[in-house]
């Protein structure tokens, strides 16, 4: 960032000797290695929007998208569960192995259509399934245009914020958050109630000493 300033693209626009499908692609790449070191995604989606416009802004950050979901999953498959776990609570983890592994196109469509779940977790949380490379990537792919589009649109109409374009695309994104933490919290409230906590793991059994003692057997009376 402080070498090369990306900033000053959004208001001069790219270099001349770079233009047209060359910097579109150049963006999409520059925006999958973003993500996969944790660049937030909205903050690049506006700035597709404003460089290109709404239609090969929107082609450009779903590229990105795919490129970073790529990386991150291979990372993951890489360094496996138990350098995730550290990234992943426990729970979580088994709960994400159990679920992708059994539905991973289905599951991962849902994850990209609710802009509230982590990009990162769900890339690195997809990875220690058994999820195929294909299910994965197609779903990123087809489940995240919704809310990319609505950033880039809003981006590229960010000059005229009360045009009908920006506000119809605003009211998306805060429609589409609310709805994501919603059921995110269901989730996560039912992910409570079905999977223990370390906390309510049965504990050390007591010492000897603190234990009651049997109370002896009464004698049998002979005759």
């Amino acid at each position: 960032m402080l070498l090369y300033e990306p900033q000053r693209l959004l208001a001069q626009g790219w270099p001349p000797e770079i233009a047209g499908g060359a910097a579109v692609a150049l963006f999409g790449a520059a925006y999958g290695v973003c993500t996969a070191a944790f660049v937030p995604r909205p903050v690049l989606n506006v700035a597709a929007g404003v460089l290109f416009g709404a239609e090969a802004g929107t082609f450009s950050a779903t590229a990105g998208t795919v490129i970073g979901a790529g990386i991150a999953f291979g990372l993951g498959r890489m360094l496996g569960q138990d350098a995730l776990r550290t990234l992943l609570r426990g729970r979580w983890l088994s709960s994400a192995d159990r679920q992708l592994s059994r539905h991973g196109f289905r599951s991962m469509l849902i994850i990209r259509l609710l802009p509230g779940v982590p990009f990162a977790a769900s890339n690195y949380g997809a990875a220690v399934s058994r999820m195929r490379w294909l299910a994965f990537l197609s779903a990123t792919a087809l489940g995240s245009v919704p809310n990319t589009a609505a950033y880039v649109i809003a981006g590229s109409s960010a000059a005229t914020p009360t045009s009908p374009v920006f506000l119809a695309s605003f009211a998306f994104i805060t429609l589409s958050g609310l709805a994501g933490g919603v059921i995110a919290w269901r989730k996560r409230a039912q992910l409570r109630g079905t999977a223990p906590s370390e906390d309510t793991a049965p504990g050390p059994a007591l010492p000897s000493e603190t234990r009651t003692p049997a109370a002896a057997p009464a004698p049998v009376p002979h005759p």
